[in-house]
């Protein structure tokens, strides 16, 4: 790539620059040259590794615990020259470990491409219009836009930079942000850290803005160069050998840890999801049983160890262990995640998926607005009015959610159209340009960074009028385009920016300096929180209108904003001042108290100019998604930092809090909507002495959502944070589900384990409700799954009485039948029981215990009861066959090989064997729910008998026991395969006994059923539910006026009103005013 440039871009003009790479500064790169780029160079990705390599899978399968008691039992049956069982489980070893890695490493790939999905992803300029797209999709000659939190996607010679300053502390060890500038340089000698043009690939934005062109990706970046001559690996803390900095003792401790690090990586024990590391540490605990059981049996023989002994310790060691467990909850786990990434929830910590389930608080930001492209902004006509302050009319019901307009957006309604009879208002005038309303639309359009492009051609599927920016400046940028006064256009009547002083949500405000046309001074342009931009003011209204700032005014306006935010508009104070002269002073970015006192001095003697209030829509889907969270036990809070009153109203409206909140008992009433700064000011012991933590917080600080996760973890509670911004990161890491915005900053997604593609609230409903899906399928097919193997351990156990003639155990059922009905019998199903639907009580009742996990106390007694009536009707099958029939024929060595004396037994083994096969195989039908009965799973199908369409609705799960009852056939009757592998012959009347077990096994689970129903044993814990449930629709209400702006007089209030005779889109319903 450097070959194109004639010497290093950090010292070419910027024109140069896009001219050597053939690239558009004002369009950036047509769509036809990205594609010959993209063929021409590689992915803009760091050849680095980072995805676990095939072989660690292939041998994580081969040493998991199922596998290690499959090896210990293969190595017995060799020793004992048992080849044909041997064999056998030689081949189930490498079946296993073959669909083990196969579903694993499938798994990883998708997990990559959904980190992918989640990656810093790169603003760009094409074919005239912002895109987003992932970074490895950057080539050179793209026109980059940067603002603060962004990851630079590539590095980057800059021609627009706006207070911008990049954190390079990865790169060149500084710690201090880089300010940077555009001009170019002519030190050829300079290094990478003095290059101040350029912003490097993986560096942060951490103040200002700015543009650049993209001249290096990939490996050829600065970045790229260093990873490529360097891989550093980073050791746990306390792991050093080194006795000269930590002492003598150092080296054994550190060995030591090292071999635990080892030790607990292969075995599972340390790496892995919560889920992952107990279910290995329950295969542990079963070996140990394994072996326990193998104790027994010799110990039964006086510990005189023969080859039929081995062999039955092997038999029951098999037994015990469920070897499809591993398989199946990695499948579950990939159907699990495909499927939030369908609902555009991509998940990047498999632990955040198993979390979810036990989410018990949501603390969101008010991230529910409707977002949609303006029509024609310019046409329209805007009418204005003067309020009686003193007689505020009561407002009228709307229905908001007829009126959404343009990216986030609340545009009024005509009245005519809304109440047609209503003679229109005698107040309401066309509103004409004056000296105070033009300025006000001047430092709204200015003081903004937004974009409003008009596309006269715009391509298929795109609208005409192109917006990019937060919603909140983009209505005001799209008022401005009502009077022609858009950023664009007084910047091209002369309007430059000089300087520029981001929006901190800690001072909640932001500046902005122009130097103006033909004028001396250069002009501060302020808007924020009205109460910080009050406090900054010294001066209301322009002009001859202009008069001082008093207390009285001051409460005046207050008035007027608690008017706005009571209908829950966000309220923007906006202001300006003359400069003393050409604005000429630098931000210090080595030093931030200069930086501060400087903004200090900018930030003061404003003139205020008006307020405006916005409304933000919540989403129409936010207020039934609130009240399903309430269902499920999850309350929701609002941290933002929106004004009191307008979160409240906000609160309100979608079912937070109460409309009325005197339903509520007073103290609690107080404490449930808070300013953040009264928050801030409690101390813990206040904080947990409150009745309820806040369900609102409003004027919300980064400190104070931190603040609030650990308040919530002191009540045991199990959270889910919201953010998007950079101040957002710390709170999304420490809480227990962090989850960003898709549209929100690079730091944000990198801090957080699941990423909203949509930005929508109930995207993270849909993915609770996933989460707590695949707990309950989890706890399904591990019930399954283990309560074959208790019923398989109860027959063996027992079956140490059944003694031939030489006084060896005659096994009631063999090793290789074990292992057929344990890998092919039970894991299909259990596959199927990992598909199954969420249930209709999913979110109807409360999160679950993490501490407990899925070994529920029911999930435990279930196991036990159904294992022991499985291993009590398999052991009575067999003792009808041999002592009842057979007079306790047992046979010689039957354990081993076939002959007629060992009819009876291969026969009983045979009956045993099916029997078992249909018991577990309907068990995982009566699994689909642990209460309901199997015969009416759906209480809202009204059909007589609708068993068949239940148990049809999950068709693996139908086919798999269909299949797999029909497979028994075949392996009870093939010739030579049944004596000599199986260790069984053919059955007649046999048959019957089997069929008659499963009939009295499924009455036996029906029993129990109907006995925890009607005794209510072992139920879930109803969700409590107070005075006041969530998410509860009331009525609507209405708000009159967006824009007020000062006057000598009075407040005057500017609202849009849509005329036939204007030309105004008929896509557009409401006005355009940013209301």
């Amino acid at each position: 790539m450097a070959g194109q440039f004639e010497c290093h871009p950090f010292l070419l003009t910027v024109q140069d620059v896009a001219r050597a790479l053939g690239t558009d500064l004002e369009r950036g790169l047509s769509s036809a040259q990205v594609t010959q780029l993209q063929e021409q160079y590689p992915p803009n990705e760091l050849d680095v590794g980072g995805a676990i390599p095939w072989y660690k899978i292939f041998l994580k399968q081969l040493f998991n615990a199922m596998i290690l008691v499959l090896f210990f039992a293969m190595a017995l049956s060799f020793a004992v020259s048992d080849w044909v069982e041997g064999g056998v489980l030689l081949a189930v070893i490498v079946l296993n470990v073959s669909i083990g890695f196969y579903q694993e490493y499938g798994a990883e790939k998708k997990m990559d491409a959904l980190r992918a999905l989640s990656a810093p992803s790169a603003m760009v300029l094409r074919d005239g219009r912002t895109q987003v797209i992932p970074n490895a999709e950057v080539v050179p000659g793209d026109v980059v836009i940067l603002k603060m939190g962004d990851t630079v996607p590539a590095d980057v010679r800059l021609f627009e930079a706006m207070n911008l300053a990049a954190d390079e502390q990865s790169l060149t060890g500084e710690s201090v942000p880089v300010e940077k500038i555009v001009e170019h340089l002519e030190d050829e000698e300079l290094g990478i850290g003095d290059r101040l043009n350029i912003a490097y690939g993986t560096t942060t934005v951490r103040k200002g803005r700015g543009r650049g062109v993209v001249i290096f990706t990939g490996m050829k970046t600065e970045v790229g160069r260093i990873a490529a001559s360097t891989a550093k690996k980073h050791r746990k803390a306390g792991r050093s050998m080194n006795y000269k900095k930590y002492g003598k003792r150092q080296p054994i401790i550190g060995l030591t840890k090292r071999i635990y690090d080892f030790v607990g990586k292969f075995l599972g024990l340390t790496e892995g999801t919560p889920l992952q590391r107990k279910l290995s540490g329950l295969a542990y605990m079963l070996f140990g049983c394994a072996l326990l059981l193998a104790v027994i049996v010799f110990a039964v023989s006086k510990f005189d160890v023969p080859k039929d002994v081995v062999i039955y310790a092997i038999s029951t060691g098999i037994a015990i262990i469920p070897e499809s467990l591993v398989a199946v909850l990695t499948i579950t786990m990939v159907v699990a995640v495909t499927v939030m990434r369908k609902a555009n929830v991509v998940v990047r910590d498999l632990s955040a998926l198993e979390a979810l389930g036990g989410v018990t608080n949501i603390c969101s930001d008010k991230t529910v607005k409707d977002s949609k492209h303006p029509s024609n902004p310019t046409e329209g006509t805007v009418t204005f009015s003067e309020a009686d302050e003193q007689n505020q009319e009561e407002p009228e019901k709307r229905d908001f959610d007829r009126e959404r307009s343009a990216a986030v957006l609340k545009f009024d309604v005509p009245d005519e159209k809304l109440n047609p009879s209503k003679p229109k208002e005698e107040n309401e005038k066309e509103a004409i340009m004056n000296p105070e309303l033009e300025y006000f639309l001047l430092s709204a359009a200015l003081c903004n960074l937004a974009t409003v492009r008009h596309e006269p051609e715009p391509k298929d599927d795109q609208p005409e009028w192109q917006v990019t920016g937060e919603p909140t400046e983009i209505a005001l940028q799209v008022f401005a385009h009502r009077f022609r006064r858009g950023k664009r256009i007084m910047e091209a009547e002369g309007w430059k920016q000089v300087a520029e002083f981001p929006f901190d949500s800690s001072i909640k405000r932001m500046s902005v300096i122009y130097n103006g046309p033909n004028a001396d001074h250069s002009v501060v342009f302020t808007k924020g929180a009205v109460e910080r931009v009050l406090d900054l003011c010294s001066t209301v209204g322009i002009g001859s209108a202009q008069e001082l700032m008093t207390d009285e005014y001051k409460e005046r306006i207050l008035k007027q904003m608690d008017v706005f935010a009571s209908q829950g508009q966000r309220v923007l104070a906006i202001a300006s001042r003359p400069w003393d002269g050409k604005y000429k002073e630098k931000s210090s970015p080595e030093n931030n108290e200069d930086d501060d006192a400087l903004r200090r001095r900018v930030e003061n003697g404003l003139t205020l100019l008006g307020l405006a209030g916005i409304y933000d829509p919540p989403r129409k889907e936010t207020t039934p998604a609130i009240a399903e969270c309430s269902s499920a036990g999850i309350k929701v809070h609002m941290l933002t930092g929106d004004h009191p009153a307008t979160a409240e109203a906000i609160a309100k409206e979608v079912g937070i809090i109460p409309r009325n909140l005197s339903i509520l008992g007073h103290d609690v009433a107080n404490s449930i909507v808070q300013k953040a700064s009264d928050f801030d000011k409690l101390s813990d012991a206040e904080i947990d002495a409150l009745p309820e933590l806040p369900l609102v917080l409003a004027r919300c600080a980064p400190d104070t959502k931190t603040r609030m996760i650990e308040a919530l973890r002191r009540r045991s509670a199990y959270m889910a944070m919201t953010g998007d911004g950079v101040n957002d990161a710390p709170s999304l890491s420490r809480a227990d589900v962090g989850i960003a915005m898709g549209s929100g900053s690079d730091v944000a997604k990198s801090a957080a384990k699941i990423v909203l593609a949509d930005d929508k609230f109930n995207s993270i409903v849909a993915a609770i409700r996933e989460g707590r899906r695949m707990f309950d399928n989890i706890q399904k097919f591990i019930l399954h799954l283990l309560t074959s193997n208790v019923g398989e351990v109860i027959l063996l156990i027992c079956g140490l009485g059944f003694q031939d003639q030489s006084g060896f155990s005659v096994f009631p059922i063999s090793p290789l039948e074990i292992l057929w009905i344990n890998m092919v019998t039970s894991s299909f199903p259990a596959f199927g029981l990992g598909r199954e639907q969420a249930s209709r009580e999913v979110m109807r009742k409360p999160p679950h215990d993490r501490k407990r996990g899925v070994f529920t106390n029911q999930i435990l007694v279930d196991m036990l009861v159904y294992g022991l009536i499985m291993g009590t009707l398999s052991l009575m099958t067999f003792v009808i066959i041999i002592y009842g029939v057979n007079n306790g024929q047992l046979g010689i060595d039957c354990n081993s090989q076939f002959s007629e004396e060992c009819v009876p037994v291969f026969r009983a083994r045979a009956t045993v064997f099916a029997e078992l096969t249909w018991l577990i195989l309907i068990s995982a039908w009566e699994f689909k729910d642990m209460r309901r009965s199997m015969f009416r799973l759906n209480p809202d199908n009204n059909s007589k008998f609708p068993l068949f369409k239940d148990l049809y609705e999950n068709r693996f799960l139908f086919w798999a026991v269909v299949l797999g009852a029909i497979s028994v056939f075949p392996v009870v009757y093939i010739p030579e395969v049944n004596t000599s592998v199986f260790k069984h012959t053919n059955i007649s009347w046999e048959w019957s006994l089997a069929i008659a077990a499963t009939i009295i096994f499924v009455a036996g689970v029906e029993l129990w059923k109907l006995t925890k129903r009607h005794f209510r044993l072992l139920e879930d814990a109803a969700v409590v539910r107070g005075a006041f449930s969530q998410g509860s629709e009331e009525g609507g209400r209405k708000f009159h006026h967006t824009i007020s702006f000062s006057s000598l007089k009075s407040w005057r209030s500017i609202g849009r009103k849509d005329t036939g005779d204007t030309g105004a889109s008929t896509r557009e319903k409401g006005g355009v005013s940013p209301v």
